[in-house]
């Protein structure tokens, strides 16, 4: 078998194990396989969630502190990957300057090689995934159209674990809400566009999620004071 076709089944395989995944073992599963695939020492995947961007899989305790370094930096190739929806590739952060302050302090982690592939769909960026390697050069551009496909197949699994997670936590609050407007109906004679006008007021008055003012009602039976 080529290194091309062994590739495409790869990539199938990892297809179908990303359907059956929930979000947390997506990320675990993705950066396994990109790790394997590219024959990384370390690797990493950091995501946007609000606006902040953050680590969300790692292999190792080194990758923890090279996220951190970027992001206390507040400069890197992952971070760059984000802005700018590029794959970039170091050969060595010894000699790398184009990111000189990270890349002085991962090298005193034992980090040589770094490979940063953006991860997103047509709906936006979604965060980076980066490969480490403990010495230089590891990492060909044929290694980054690797990386590039592999953030393609993580990219369109991850949207859709948060799509479906999203999906659930709305249908869980409208259950929660459905609740809470039961018990305002039933004690105070109320319809049910009444007793959410209720929850609507209370949640407006003490800034407090509409959700959360429903969650308490149930819990406790009574109103947030």
């Amino acid at each position: 078998m080529t290194e091309a076709n062994r590739l495409a089944v790869e990539f199938a395989e990892l297809a179908e194990r990303l359907q059956a995944s929930d979000f947390d073992m997506t990320l675990a599963e993705v950066l396994r396989a990109a790790i394997a695939a590219v024959d990384a020492d370390l690797g990493g995947i950091m995501l946007v969630r609000k606006g902040r961007v953050e680590s969300a899989a790692v292999s190792s305790e080194t990758v923890v502190r090279a996220d951190e370094l970027q992001l206390e930096a507040g400069d890197g190739p992952c971070l760059e990957a984000i802005a700018e929806r590029d794959r970039f590739i170091i050969d060595d952060t010894e000699v790398e300057d184009r990111w000189p302050v990270w890349c002085g302090r991962v090298k005193d982690l034992g980090v040589r090689s770094v490979l940063s592939v953006r991860l997103q769909t047509a709906a936006g960026t979604l965060g980076a995934l980066n490969l480490y390697a403990t010495t230089t050069e590891r990492f060909s551009e044929n290694d980054a159209v690797v990386g590039t496909i592999l953030a393609t197949h993580a990219s369109v699994a991850l949207a859709a674990d948060k799509e479906r997670e999203e999906l659930r936590g709305a249908i869980d609050s409208r259950h929660m809400i459905g609740m809470a407007q039961g018990i305002l109906m039933e004690r105070f004679k109320l319809d049910r566009d009444q007793a959410f006008s209720v929850l609507r007021r209370y949640s407006q008055d003490r800034n407090v999620k509409l959700r959360e003012v429903a969650a308490q009602l149930v819990d406790s039976r009574a109103l947030p004071e």
